[in-house]
C-alpha cells in the first residue's frame, strides 16, 4: 500500500467497493433476506473506509520515544472484520429445527473482506473475490435446483374411525416420504381420530410444484373429514 494516497486512488477504491456491495446485495434483496442492497453496501463501505484510513495513517505507525503505546494501524481492519461477527449473528434465525440466515451472514462477512481488499488498493484481489462470490450466489444456485433437497411438511387429518390412522404410515412410506413426528388423538365420544405428523422427503426444487401426490390422494378419500397440510 502506498504511504501517500491521492483522491483518485480513494475514488477508485470506493467505486469498486460500491459496485461490489450493490452486486452482492442484489442477490440477497431479490430473495427478500434481512440484509439487502443497502446493508451490504454499508458493510462493504465501512470495511473499505477503515482500510483506507489505516492506509493513510501508515506513516504514523510505530512507537514514540516518550510514550509506552505503540501504534499499529492494521489492528483497525482486524477489529472491523472481527466485529462483523455480531452483525452476522443477528442475521441468523432459528425456527424450530430450521436455521435461517446462515448464507446471509456469510455474505456479509465476505462483503466485509471485499471492502478491506478494495480499501487496501488490492483491486485485482478484490475483483477476483467479487467474481467468485457472485458465482457462488448466482451460479451455484442453478446447481442447487438440480440437487435433491429435504422438504418438510405438517399433516393433520381428522377421520371417522381408526382405519386410516393404521394405514397412514404405509401410505407415507409408499409415497417416498418418512415420518419424523407422529401423534394420534382418539375421541371415543364422537368416534373421531385426529392424526398429526411431520413428514420429510427428498425432491428437487424444480420438481416441487403444488401438493405431493399423497396429499391429493388423501383429499379424495371419503373417510377424511378434514385435512390440513402446511409446508
Amino acid at each position: 500500500m502506498p504511504f501517500i494516497l491521492t483522491w483518485g486512488d480513494i475514488a477508485v477504491r470506493l467505486a469498486c467497493t460500491l459496485v461490489a456491495g450493490i452486486l452482492v446485495g442484489a442477490d440477497r434483496g431479490e430473495r427478500g433476506k434481512a440484509a439487502g442492497i443497502r446493508t451490504n453496501v454499508l458493510v462493504c463501505l465501512t470495511a473499505s473506509l477503515s482500510m483506507i484510513l489505516a492506509n493513510g495513517m501508515l506513516g504514523t505507525a510505530g512507537k514514540n520515544s516518550s510514550s509506552f503505546a505503540q501504534l499499529d494501524m492494521m489492528r483497525l481492519p482486524l477489529g472491523i472484520l472481527s466485529g462483523m461477527g455480531f452483525i452476522g449473528a443477528g442475521a441468523i434465525l432459528r425456527k424450530g429445527e430450521m436455521v435461517l440466515g446462515v448464507t446471509t451472514a456469510a455474505t456479509l462477512w465476505m462483503v466485509t473482506m471485499l471492502g478491506l481488499c478494495f480499501g487496501a488498493g488490492k483491486i485485482l484481489l478484490g475483483t477476483a473475490g467479487l467474481v467468485l462470490t457472485l458465482f457462488t450466489l448466482w451460479g451455484l444456485k442453478v446447481v442447487e435446483r438440480h440437487m435433491p433437497q429435504e422438504h418438510r411438511g405438517t399433516l393433520c387429518i381428522v377421520t371417522a374411525g381408526e382405519e386410516l390412522s393404521r394405514e397412514l404410515r404405509d401410505l407415507v412410506a409408499q409415497s417416498g416420504m418418512r415420518v419424523h413426528a407422529w401423534s394420534v388423538d382418539v375421541s371415543r365420544e364422537s368416534a373421531r381420530v385426529t392424526v398429526e405428523c411431520e413428514l420429510r422427503w427428498q425432491a428437487r426444487e424444480r420438481e416441487q410444484h403444488g401438493e405431493p401426490a399423497l396429499i391429493e390422494s388423501l383429499r379424495q378419500r371419503p373417510d377424511v373429514e378434514r385435512l390440513r397440510w402446511q409446508t
